[in-house]
């Protein structure tokens, strides 16, 4: 039987590029999938069978084992996502920044990030950058009107299957339509009132690229929440934390308060960037204090009496 992956999903009806032929079918899942629950998405790789050749349509009789899965955009099999920063306008948000990093580290995935309109750069790309690369983070620096940055971003791109994710208005859609060589995203203005981009991409959807590969856009942020997270595991999503963690004089030490803290005593010596270090400190104390874990917390105590 053929096998493919799943391009996009309109309707319930799943678009099937077929690995040999490269042929797009138009399939419907087999009900087995809605009796167990389970729901196709954009790059699932698939077994399905042709119920017509001729007009291309057919059924999905199978999902192979997905390495990833990201929620939001509801999307399977990626193995690098793209974070979109605007140097300004709007101006950029960091602490959205990093719950991306955070969720990468989580699913397993490689990690780009580009610093968009360094046309109009007022000192941020260079924060930016010395910030992430302390952390370990591949940054590179684009312009649309600049025609930089693409060629590099390509042969980052070459062969992978990636998510392009950032808040709204940073330029997303319309580095996607540089670097496919063609229009096929719509791109949406940033309002100046409020520096929010319009939403554009509406549905998650592979494109393939003609020199290997597959890229999918995200919806863009105004907010984002991190899920299935307790605030004690937050330390082993920053890579930057990871040579320093198990030399703390407290087994359980959170970095923020306890003595003789070598994550601390790092950010003191600038090798972690102090700003990013704060955030860590602001988000670890949101999560601590999300009703579900103080209630589970509690329930320890009980469980130890």
């Amino acid at each position: 039987m053929p096998t493919g992956v799943i391009l996009k999903g309109i309707g319930g009806f799943y678009y099937v590029k077929e690995d040999i032929s490269g042929d797009v079918f138009e399939c419907k899942p087999r009900g087995i999938f809605r009796k167990d629950s389970i729901i196709p998405l954009p790059g699932d790789k698939v077994v399905f069978s042709v119920l017509d050749l001729q007009e291309r349509l057919g059924n999905i009789d199978e999902i192979q084992k997905r390495t990833s899965e990201l929620l939001r955009p509801a999307i399977a099999n990626i193995d690098k996502i793209v974070i979109v920063v605007a140097v300004k306008a709007p101006s950029p948000d960091f602490m959205l920044l990093d719950k991306l990093l955070i969720t990468a580290e989580m699913k397993g995935l490689n990690v780009l990030i580009c610093i968009n309109k360094i046309d109009i750069d007022d000192g941020n790309a260079r924060h930016i950058r010395e910030a992430y690369s302390l952390a370990g983070y591949n940054c590179i620096d684009i312009s649309s009107v600049k025609n930089m940055g693409y060629r590099h971003l390509k042969e980052e791109l070459k062969d992978h299957t990636s998510v392009f994710a950032g808040q709204s208005g940073v330029g997303k859609s319309t580095i996607l339509n540089h670097i496919m060589d063609a229009w096929v995203m719509e791109t949406g203005s940033v309002s100046h009132k409020i520096e929010r981009g319009k939403h554009t991409t509406r549905h998650a959807e592979l494109m393939e690229l003609k020199y290997g590969g597959y890229v999918a856009d995200t919806p863009g942020f105004s907010s984002y929440e991190l899920t299935d997270l307790q605030y004690s595991e937050l330390q082993n999503y920053y890579p930057e934390f990871r040579k320093h963690i198990n030399t703390c004089r407290f087994s359980s030490c959170s970095h923020i308060t306890e003595p003789d803290c070598p994550v601390r005593e790092a950010v003191g010596r600038g090798e972690i960037d102090n700003s990013r270090f704060q955030r860590y400190a602001q988000l670890y104390k949101t999560l601590k204090d999300i009703p579900q874990y103080k209630s589970k917390k509690s329930e320890s105590r009980r469980v130890i009496k």
